[in-house]
């Protein structure tokens, strides 16, 4: 067994394609930027949720796995460390989104309180408010991020007990929080696009979203860490079929979620709640609506069905990769159709090119966080057990 399970020397050239990657997609943003302001804002708050969702969703099964324990989880505990030591950069991320707040947001524009639906809620929906919980979701995200991780890190010195159970007991807490804190952003940064509509099931939807997101993306990092010393004799099929478990269980309640805030609107009928699907089943989008039913559920499920398949991290990585592409594509169908006002879908330039940039940063730094540290803690009591062979 690796003494030190220090990580592969091959993450050096990795953090540095990605940094090219997303240097390239910057200057490609930054010119639409120029090109089409409106644009260049919109693509940019897709891509902004989609890599906020990736790593909040690592947070969060990071969170899950120190309450509950398991060799599943430790054996992932660093590399979804890693992904949460990037929320400060996604917080400095957050200033475009702050800066394009008029071209995003219809209630934050100036006149927005003549529509006498806005200015019922304009006690929350205004700029002061907005930037205030997004900094006090960051602040409460980044501060327990500090705290668990710091706890981990200490795990690489001395062996406690002790310290095992300090961080089941700030996991506890910052994962209540992390659900009530996600679940408002969801309505500040997403479901306030269309500030006539609401539905209470949107906020945990989002939630869900996240952990879909984070298991697709640690299973792919997993796979890379399991092709390379320390850990190639280490991540074993045992954990990959219960990533992949894992996986299908979130996909199944994002379903859930998806169909029961379809269910209640459309049994509702109200003229305020359905044109949120009336829009996104008219023209181009009804075949966007459908490949998020094929690619988000009916395909995933059926091969996430498999033990076969949950046991081959190959095989794995790829239905990992289907789910990464269709997280993007959910954030873009609740998002795109408002700035559509009723028009077809159509997709930018500017879509790619802000993900690629911002992805590409965000993954460099993460490849750069993951290499700083050993990616076992090395006196975790319960190592031994998680690295026993079947």
């Amino acid at each position: 067994m690796s003494a030190t399970f220090a990580p592969p020397a091959e993450l050096a050239a990795l953090e540095g394609r990605a940094w090219l990657a997303g240097g390239l997609g910057a200057l490609a943003s930054a010119a639409g930027f120029f090109v089409d302001r409106p644009q260049f804002f919109r693509s940019y708050l897709v891509a902004w949720l989609f890599c906020l969702g990736v790593a909040l969703g690592c947070y969060a099964i990071a969170l899950l796995h120190q309450m509950t324990r398991g060799a599943w989880g430790l054996m992932i505990r660093r590399p979804l460390g890693a992904a949460s030591r990037t929320l400060p950069f996604l917080l400095l991320a957050f200033v475009p989104v702050l800066l394009g707040l008029e071209e995003l947001y219809s209630w934050a524009r100036p006149g927005a309180a003549a529509d006498p639906l806005i200015a019922q809620k304009t006690w929350y929906l205004n700029p002061g408010g907005f930037l205030v919980r997004g900094l006090v979701y960051f602040a409460i995200w980044i501060g327990f991020a500090w705290v668990l991780n710091r706890m981990s890190r200490a795990q690489d010195r001395k062996e406690s007990d002790r310290l095992f159970r300090r961080m089941q007991a700030v996991a506890a807490p910052a994962l209540v929080l992390y659900v009530v804190t996600a679940s408002a952003g969801a309505v500040d940064w997403l479901m306030s696009l269309d500030p006539h509509w609401y539905s209470s099931l949107f906020g945990v939807m989002f939630v869900v979203g996240h952990g879909v997101a984070g298991f697709s993306f640690v299973i792919l990092v997993a796979l890379y860490l399991s092709q390379r010393e320390p850990m190639r004799e280490h991540l074993q099929p045992r954990h990959f079929h219960d990533y992949g478990k894992l996986l299908l269980a979130f996909v199944m309640l994002w379903t859930y979620m998806q169909l029961s805030q379809l269910i209640i609107v459309w049994s509702g009928n109200l003229p305020e709640e359905v044109t949120f699907y009336l829009n996104r089943t008219a023209g181009g989008w009804k075949w966007l609506s459908v490949a998020l039913v094929l690619g988000h559920f009916a395909l995933p499920f059926a091969l996430l069905l498999s033990r076969d398949l949950k046991r081959d991290a190959r095989k794995l990585a790829r239905v990992a990769v289907l789910l990464l592409v269709m997280r993007w594509f959910d954030i873009y169908w609740l998002a795109a159709p408002a700035f559509a006002h009723g028009g077809g879908l159509h997709f930018h330039w500017l879509d790619l090119a802000t993900v690629v940039g911002l992805g590409g940063l965000w993954f460099a730094l993460y490849v750069r966080h993951l290499a700083s540290r050993p990616l076992l803690p090395r006196f975790e009591p319960y190592l031994r057990e998680a690295l026993d062979d079947e």
